[in-house]
């Protein structure tokens, strides 16, 4: 979308502005409109894409300016660039400015504008108007907002959700790589409600949340340990234990504050751990049995961020700011210390569609070569691992998420490898698809964002693969259902004989 700008501001001084000092900013504005402003613009960019000053007039100790601009030196560019320098032109005459105020900031955006289009909510906007070829704005901006970039932020926010808008409504692209031979399911029923019926798992009593019974447990360890030993042994990954609360400078830096808001589970804490200052709390619930809830808020900071919502960005503080040696590439790890959480907009369903989750997550960086290296080994082993030890009817497709279309992750270089595979596996009951599996090429995305270099100067990517315990198990038990005796021989031997502990009346 092209953009053109309009402003009206204020560069308030410390005294009136004597007539003497006219003539210095007429000069100013000539030599701004044909020199300062086109530093740094190409030689052939047309005339009305170039920041100028279009209007002036002095009243009192108040040097009132109007300008315009397309692309290049914008209006606020164009004037942090006069301000300096009338400032020292008036300097002369023993005076010095104070203030700048901005009282009027104006965006146009001409372009094709796509349907569907959710221009953003934001103080900084004062009016927005939306058509099929253009967005008008009316922004409601100080000073420290210009110099903090807050336009130039906007109207790339703008693009990007026009971006969205036209990428198809659709937050990835789909494309099917495999699909595994067709099978007998003899099982047709939804695997979480017999898991409840045989006192398998129970609800908790928070959203999205189970409890595991031993017999659940056990197949989660039997899965664990399959993936101990066909996936991270062989391959060499080595276990590390990540943080499972994520303060927002993670966020900020691997690019999840851009849009994590509606699925996290926020974290506060407490104003003071004074026994004194909570005393009202604790004395409400003993007279009423209840916990005041506006009474805790009042009485908690933050949020300082949230519970884990997904397991890789917690490694990247271990490393970041920090340059690797070479022989330390390609370097492979896992995690599998604790729950993540996610609040599931999409709405809970059986164990795979859960707010609180089990998961092994994989990680590796190096270069290039050698993180896609690392993925195709991860894909040979998983293709391996669901054809021919659990026995799965399953299918695997490249998912090009939207974040990385709006990163500008794709088109360079071997980008046509960063991306996602996801794997998909049938569920008889309900003759769908459940994506229990993905492996992810994430480029530079954490490297750059968390300022971690090579020794060598070369290019570092990582890429990542979240195993989920409840995804598996709901695949695989709705597809080779509760009889152990038709279970695959390598299942049914790790898995044993979990007996049972509790009985109800």
């Amino acid at each position: 979308m092209q953009p053109r700008f309009s402003l009206t501001a204020d560069l308030v001084f410390s005294k009136e502005i004597p007539d003497e000092a006219l003539p210095a900013i007429e000069r100013a504005v000539e030599e701004a409109n044909t020199v300062l402003f086109r530093k740094g613009v190409p030689k052939d960019a047309p005339e009305d894409e170039i920041g100028r000053i279009t209007g002036h007039s002095v009243a009192g100790a108040a040097l009132t300016l109007t300008l315009v601009s397309g692309g290049y030196t914008r209006v606020h560019d164009a004037l942090f660039r006069f301000r300096k320098h009338v400032a020292g032109l008036l300097g002369r005459h023993r005076i010095g400015l104070r203030d700048l105020v901005v009282s009027d900031y104006r965006v146009e955006l001409r372009g094709e504008v796509p349907e569907g289009l959710r221009l953003p909510v934001l103080p900084f906007i004062q009016s927005a108007e939306c058509g099929p070829e253009r967005i008008d704005l009316v922004l409601a901006v100080s000073a420290a907002d210009l110099e903090n970039k807050i336009p130039d932020r906007l109207i790339r926010l703008i693009e990007e959700k026009a971006e969205a808008a036209a990428y198809g409504g659709k937050t990835e692209h789909w494309e099917l790589v495999y699909e595994s031979p067709k099978r007998e399911h003899s099982y047709r029923e939804d695997p979480t409600a017999e898991m409840i019926r045989r006192g398998w798992i129970k609800h908790a009593l928070s959203r999205g949340q189970w409890i595991h019974g031993p017999q659940s447990t056990r197949l989660f360890r039997t899965f664990e340990a399959i993936v101990l030993e066909e996936i991270i042994e062989p391959l060499g990954f080595t276990e590390m234990v990540f943080p499972k609360l994520v303060p927002w400078e993670v966020w900020m830096k691997s690019g999840h504050a851009k849009g994590v808001y509606p699925e996290i589970y926020y974290v506060s804490v407490p104003k003071t751990r004074d026994p004194a200052y909570w005393e009202e709390v604790a004395d409400y619930f003993k007279v009423t049995g209840e916990v005041p809830i506006e009474m805790i808020r009042e009485k908690i900071d933050g949020p300082i961020g949230g519970l884990c919502y997904a397991q890789c960005p917690s490694f990247w503080p271990f490393v970041g700011g920090t340059t690797l040696t070479n022989d330390c590439l390609p370097a492979r790890i896992f995690d599998r210390s604790g729950t993540s959480h996610r609040y599931e907009s999409g709405g809970i369903h059986g164990i795979e569609r859960v707010d609180e989750f089990h998961r092994i997550e994989l990680l590796w960086l190096g270069s290039p070569e050698q993180t896609v290296e690392t993925a195709d080994l991860l894909h040979e082993r998983y293709r391996r691992l669901f054809d021919e030890v659990l026995e799965l009817e399953w299918r695997s497709a490249r998912v090009t998420p939207w974040f990385m279309a709006q990163e500008g992750m794709l088109g360079g270089e071997g980008s046509e490898r960063i991306g996602t595979t996801d794997y998909e596996a049938v569920l008889p009951y309900s003759d769908s698809w459940l994506e229990f599996q993905n492996v992810s090429v994430n480029g530079d995305k954490y490297p750059r964002g968390f300022n971690v270099k090579v020794q060598s100067g070369q290019d570092l990517w990582s890429g990542c693969s979240g195993i989920g315990l409840e995804r598996w198990t709901a695949a695989f038990l709705a597809q080779k259902g509760f009889e152990l005796d038709d279970w695959p021989a390598p299942v049914r031997r790790r898995f044993g004989d979990a007996h049972e502990i509790f009985r109800f009346v």
